[in-house]
């Protein structure tokens, strides 16, 4: 666990060996094969950019995808949440919440998740909105 709480303003994520190692070697083997084509075109030299044009593709979706399912497992957490917390007479509300808002409304402290579920339906909130008006925020250690 982190040394200081998590609030809006570091609760952002890198993962060292994705963004500090992965990707800009993919990056730079992009840009290298590109550069190598010009200078020596040629099958071969073709291909090689094929193949870093693929690496780099592959290493977008290493990282995109689990974020994907992470937004679906907290959709989901968020919908359970809302409905054990909500008003009974607001519950039939939840399915207009977006991903992007359950998302948001993570890191909403049970106190606070109800009103401010309201607040983003009723105002459209963004996921960045949501954030910002969180008093206390609700810390999630477990994203990458």
């Amino acid at each position: 666990m982190p040394d200081q709480p998590q609030t809006y303003a570091n609760h952002g994520r890198f993962h060292p060996l994705f963004h500090f190692v992965l990707a800009p070697i993919l990056l730079i083997n992009l840009i290298v094969s590109i550069v190598w084509l010009v200078r020596n075109p040629g099958f071969a030299s073709a291909w090689y950019l094929v193949m870093a044009v693929a690496l780099f593709i592959m290493g977008t979706l290493v990282r995109v995808n689990p974020m994907k399912v992470q937004d679906r497992v907290i959709r989901l957490e968020e919908r359970l949440r809302l409905y054990a917390l909500m008003p009974e007479s607001q519950r039939a509300r939840i399915p207009e919440l977006t991903e992007d808002q359950l998302v948001g409304l993570r890191f909403a402290p049970d106190e606070e998740l109800p009103a401010l579920a309201q607040r983003a339906l009723n105002e459209h909130l963004t996921r960045k909105d949501i954030k910002k008006a969180i008093v206390n925020w609700r810390p999630d250690h477990w994203r990458v």
